[in-house]
């Protein structure tokens, strides 16, 4: 690995002279995309694909990430970087630089890089419907951070391309669960029972009226039912039937007018997702130099939800997608057993995390 720490010595110093972002950008993607970065990228991907409990082909559930928590701190250990664990009970942040203010936060992986400031890595469980980044915030493990970069992988967009928007880029969201109970029997004697099949039925008709009649048709909302449970039996009509979903919408008036019309909802609202102006400028900027304008996508609002919002609500902060689709490999869709990673994405994600954390510090650095 000797040539990739002689190579951040050469970044740390051209940042220090002052060296322009395309010539750091350029600089850190001819370095990713060497072989020993590569095969050391594959390596450890491989490496934790080949474990017995494999991070993606196997997830734990929220806040019982303890596997995954325990591969990403071998890591750390390997590459000699300090922690803090546990935070938000599996969570784990890690330090990268002098320890100094500002701090710039990165929820992915990176090397050490020996630069002015300091970069957080923050390895947040949870993300999947329980608000993991909203524990994180509460337990202070991000007290002091200047900003915070994330990126998610968009199987619908090209490797080597990457996509955001400033201000409102993700809806907020809730989730909503709920048990109508009748009295079960026969199906062949309907009128013995009270059926809570036709209950729920109707109670799916009402809450799509939510939408398409109380609502303003200009104002982006969704409520979504995803889900159906009772028995499964043919000749039985069921005593009890459990269902809920999901509801959308990009105002946090919007999330509350919902979530009272729905009453059951038994889960915490995640906030849209609104990236900071300056930063989403500046993630640009980093993007443009690395990857050329063309490649780096206006997106469209999404009613995609992402808990980094909680992020966006403390912090300046910037989501941005980047692109994993191969037309040569299959790589699926994301959220199906399908999906797979094009590899090329590796160094431009690493180039891209690092580009975007060590431009922020030069720029926002504390004079000392």
């Amino acid at each position: 690995m000797s040539t990739l720490f002689t190579s951040y010595a050469t970044w740390a110093t051209k940042i220090q002279s002052g060296t322009e972002l395309s010539s750091l950008t350029r600089e850190l993607l001819e370095s990713a995309r060497q072989l020993e970065f590569m095969e050391w990228l594959k390596r450890t991907r491989r490496r934790i694909d080949m474990m017995p409990r494999r991070i993606h082909r196997y997830p734990e559930l929220a806040f019982e990430e303890y596997k995954t928590s325990e591969i990403i701190r071998s890591e750390l250990d390997t590459l000699g970087i300090d922690y803090t664990w546990p935070v938000a009970i599996t969570g784990v942040v890690a330090s990268v630089g002098s320890g100094l203010q500002p701090w710039f936060g990165l929820r992915a992986d990176m090397d050490a890089l020996p630069i002015q400031g300091t970069v957080k890595l923050v390895f947040q469980p949870g993300e999947e419907g329980h608000a993991g980044a909203y524990h994180m915030i509460k337990e202070g493990a991000l007290d002091n951070f200047k900003g915070m970069f994330g990126l998610h992988v968009h199987p619908e967009m090209p490797t080597g391309t990457i996509g955001s928007r400033p201000g409102l880029i993700l809806a907020g969201c809730g989730s909503f669960e709920a048990i109508i109970k009748g009295k079960g029997g026969h199906a062949a004697k309907p009128q013995a029972t009270r059926d809570p099949v036709l209950a729920v039925s109707f109670a799916i008709l009402a809450l799509q009226q939510i939408v398409s009649r109380e609502t303003n048709p200009l104002e982006a909302r969704v409520v979504s039912v995803t889900f159906i449970e009772a028995n499964k039996a043919e000749n039985m009509i069921p005593e009890i039937v459990r269902f809920g979903g999901t509801f959308r919408t990009m105002t946090t008036e919007g999330l509350s007018y919902i979530q009272l019309r729905i009453e059951e909802t038994n889960r915490g609202l995640t906030p849209a997702t609104v990236n900071d102006e300056e930063l989403y400028e500046h993630g640009k900027e980093v993007g443009a130099s690395m990857l050329g304008g063309p490649n780096v996508r206006l997106l469209p609002m999404s009613m995609g939800a992402e808990d980094f919002s909680f992020y966006s609500q403390k912090m300046a902060a910037a989501f941005f997608m980047i692109g994993s689709k191969n037309e040569t490999i299959k790589t699926g869709s994301a959220h199906t057993s399908y999906f797979d990673v094009d590899e090329g994405v590796l160094p431009i994600g690493a180039t891209l995390h690092a580009a975007v954390a060590i431009s922020y510090l030069d720029k926002h650095v504390e004079t000392q």
